[in-house]
């Protein structure tokens, strides 16, 4: 007929914009009252709410978009041909990783309930534009490997927790804050960094070195200064590179070329040359690994938020979409089938945001305790935790039909992203691997992680059979390293079952342990079986705005 409207946009969920992205998620926010000192609660609940809403608007949710869309260029030479050596970056990626310093996403160590209350704000952030949250990990992370030398910790950790960010490229010592990258793998070894084959040739003045060679991945090459690892004429040393030198010249930094990756496109991760780059010896000579493991610990640890914070965002826009889009005669969060789907996703993020807050706080508490347990329980959570982050941000594209393969929705970014932590700061078995390192020379490591796990003995059957297991697998040594990707992700699944058996409601509690402990549940997502009280769950994980 003649004037009937073609274009009358019905059944389309409003954008998931407008919200608070830290009030919004229930799990967090428990996490946060759980571990935050009584005396700061207060004040951290107004921290983290003032950057969940800023996460949550459209303003950002633009920005993000535009910095995805517009990577980084390298500029090797200026018009004259000097060598510079220079990243550009969109407007939009100063505006977010601005934002993210100002929110204190670098400054944990010296503030009360900082590990926690800088956790919750980095898988907040995570959920905005993830590239940025390299620099702010690799700045957060750098402190306690710089402590190795009291007096370059004194020199850069109020630089590194400042709120202001300064993008020039000046030094170090006439900015208000600074940021850290990190240079760790060569071609010919990845993750083997002893087979490292960058040189370090020391100078006449103690502590100062030359360094000669490269770095496969160097994260952030834009930041002020870097952690790297060289031979040394002791052995394997970690060392500190500024990008620009006290004088105002330029350190020989040789960016040799921007990674094309497949996600995190609007980061930039470099291969950088080294030929004769001042350098200062951080720690002892020959112990670059033990110098170094402080910050690698930590940026793991951001692996497991950052994976968190994916799958939370992941889900968010999944029951968002289902709860407000009608197929079949009603809406589709309420179609049987979907709810499972919606609140099998549902339970692998609350997990997720269960242990990596859990990790957070034992940083807090530093005690001996803390330390042994963290020494097993990173790792694992590392491995585990961004393992998953993978099938959830597929399957709640899914969730979205047609509409979460289209790049304006916003999945097929967190798609991308999705394996990423899962590769970076050691892969899987490298990960599985350090878990049976810990086993076999912190002893104290399992003592405290069966101690955390034990405070739920007796509240679930079917998590008291896992614990047997878990037990059982390791009192058979044998063979034990072809058997470690097994062993760990027993270990975080009963991490995780204890830690929600005490702390979430018991519909979320009893259908984690009936399909994650107790066997219950298919290969995909959707197979969690009945009788279990799913519309909570899902009810749970709505982002109410």
């Amino acid at each position: 007929m003649a004037g009937t409207p073609t274009h009358t946009v019905t059944n389309q969920p409003p954008p998931l914009v407008g919200y608070d992205v830290f009030t919004a998620d229930r799990a967090l926010v428990e996490a946060v009252d759980r571990y935050t000192g009584a005396d700061v609660l207060d004040e951290v609940r107004a921290e983290l709410s003032a950057l969940g809403r800023a996460a949550g608007s459209a303003q950002l949710h633009e920005w993000a978009v535009q910095a995805d869309e517009n990577p980084p260029r390298l500029h090797t030479h200026d018009r004259y041909g000097h060598r510079v050596d220079e990243v550009e970056f969109h407007p939009a990626w100063h505006r977010l990783l601005g934002k993210g310093v100002s929110a204190g996403l670098t400054g944990a160590w010296s503030r009360p309930s900082g590990h926690v209350r800088r956790a919750a704000g980095f898988l907040v952030w995570t959920q905005v534009e993830a590239g940025t949250c390299c620099p702010l990990s690799m700045t957060h992370a750098a402190v306690p490997a710089l402590r190795a030398d009291p007096g370059l910790a004194a020199e850069w950790e109020p630089r590194l927790a400042s709120t202001v960010y300064d993008r020039e490229l000046r030094p170090a010592g006439q900015k208000p804050g600074a940021l850290f990258g990190m240079g760790m793998t060569e071609k010919q070894g990845g993750s083997d960094v002893r087979a490292n084959t960058t040189r370090a040739l020391p100078l006449a003045e103690p502590g100062t070195y030359l360094l000669t060679g490269h770095k496969w991945f160097c994260s952030a090459p834009m930041s002020d200064a870097f952690l790297v690892l060289a031979q040394a004429p002791g052995g394997l040393t970690c060392f500190l590179v500024p990008r620009v030198l006290p004088d105002g010249s330029r350190n020989v930094f040789l960016v040799q070329r921007l990674k094309d990756k497949l996600g995190n496109r609007s980061n930039a991760s470099a291969e950088v040359e080294f030929d004769g780059t001042w350098a200062r010896r951080v720690g002892e000579e020959g112990r670059g690994v033990r110098t170094i493991i402080g910050m690698v610990a930590a940026t793991r640890l951001d692996c497991a938020l950052g994976s968190a914070g994916l799958m939370r965002q992941a889900v968010a826009q999944a029951v968002h979409h289902c709860t407000h889009r009608e197929a079949f005669g009603g809406k589709l969060a309420d179609k049987p089938l979907m709810r499972n789907v919606l609140a099998d996703l549902a339970l692998e993020s609350e997990a997720a945001t269960a242990l990596a807050l859990r990790l957070a706080a034992a940083w807090d508490d530093d005690g001996e305790e803390a330390r042994a347990f963290l020494r097993l329980a990173v790792p694992a959570a590392k491995y585990w935790i961004t393992k998953r982050c993978a099938p959830v941000a597929v399957e709640a594209a899914e969730c979205l039909g047609g509409n979460g393969y289209v790049e304006e929705s916003g999945l097929p970014r967190l798609v991308r992203e999705s394996p990423l932590n899962s590769i970076w700061e050691g892969a899987g078995n490298v990960q599985a691997l350090d878990v049976l390192r810990a086993l076999q020379r912190a002893p104290g490591a399992l003592d405290a992680c069966l101690a955390e796990i034990g405070r739920a003995h007796g509240a679930d059957h079917r998590l008291d059979r896992a614990v047997k297991d878990l037990f059982t697998e390791l009192a058979d040594l044998d063979g034990i390293e072809g058997r470690a990707r097994r062993l760990v992700e027993r270990l975080a699944l009963v991490l995780q079952g204890s830690l929600l058996v005490r702390h979430a409601p018991s519909e979320v509690a009893d259908a984690f342990c009936a399909s994650r402990l107790g066997g219950d549940h298919g290969a995909s997502f959707g197979t969690l079986p009945a009788g279990l009280d799913l519309e909570s769950v899902v009810d749970r994980a709505r982002p109410e705005f």
